[in-house]
C-alpha cells in the first residue's frame, strides 16, 4: 500500500463492547426489515429507531443504506461460516467439498429471498466508497471456499480458481433472483466450476 493510500484510508480503531453490541443490534435491525420487505423496506430512519441508536449514530456507522446492507452481507456470510464450520461437507474431493458448502449459503439465502434480493442489490450498486464493505464481503466468502477446500497456503492458480467460484456465485445469485435461472441450474454451474479446483491441485499440474 502507498503512503498516499495510507493517508486516504486510515485504519478504524477497534470497536469497544460498547461500540460492537451497537452494531450489531443495527446489522440486526438491518437484517430483519430487509427479510420482510427486500431494499426499500431498509429506512435508515427505522433502522435507526429498531435498533435504539440516534440516526446520526447509525450513520457515523454505516453512511448509506448500501454501506449498511453490504455490511449486512457479510454479516451473514460470516454466521453461514460458522455454521459449516460446525458440519464441515465430508467428500474427499475438494471441489465437491467446495460446491456442497456454497449450496448451503445459497439454500440459506433461499430461505430469506427478501434479505438475499436486498443484500445482492447493495453490492449492484456499490461505489468505490463503499469497497472496503465489498472488500470485506469478497474476503468472507474467500475464507468459505479455502476452508472448505481445507487449504491454508493457496498457491496463485488456486486463488485464481477460488476468483472465479467467487464470480460463478454472485452470478448465479443475481440471476436467480431475477428468475432467470432455477435452483437445479445454479448448482450445476456451482458443481462446473468448482472443478476448476481439481485442474488447480499440484498433482494435476505435474
Amino acid at each position: 500500500m502507498t503512503a498516499e493510500a495510507k493517508t486516504a484510508h486510515p485504519a478504524s480503531p477497534p470497536l469497544t463492547e460498547r461500540q460492537e453490541a451497537r452494531r450489531r443490534r443495527i446489522l440486526h435491525a438491518s437484517a430483519q426489515l430487509a427479510s420482510r420487505g427486500g431494499f426499500d423496506a431498509v429506512q435508515m430512519r427505522e433502522v435507526a429507531e429498531s435498533s435504539q441508536v440516534a440516526l446520526g449514530t447509525l450513520y457515523r456507522y454505516f453512511p448509506s443504506k448500501v454501506h449498511l446492507l453490504v455490511a449486512t452481507m457479510q454479516d451473514q456470510l460470516q454466521h453461514m461460516h460458522a455454521t459449516v464450520r460446525k458440519r464441515p461437507p465430508s467428500s474427499d474431493l475438494p471441489s465437491e467439498r467446495v460446491a456442497e458448502t456454497l449450496m448451503r449459503a445459497f439454500r440459506a439465502l433461499q430461505r430469506e429471498p427478501h434479505l438475499a434480493d436486498a443484500m445482492v442489490r447493495a453490492l449492484t450498486f456499490a461505489d468505490r466508497s463503499v469497497s472496503p464493505e465489498v472488500d470485506q464481503v469478497s474476503r468472507q466468502t474467500t475464507a468459505i471456499i479455502l476452508d472448505a477446500m481445507e487449504l491454508d497456503d493457496p498457491t496463485p492458480q488456486q486463488l485464481s480458481a477460488v476468483r472465479v467460484i467467487e464470480h460463478t456465485w454472485h452470478s448465479a445469485l443475481i440471476t436467480w433472483l431475477s428468475g432467470r435461472a432455477s435452483i437445479a441450474q445454479v448448482k450445476i454451474d456451482i458443481e462446473t466450476v468448482c472443478r476448476l479446483i481439481d485442474l488447480t491441485t499440484p498433482d494435476a499440474q505435474k
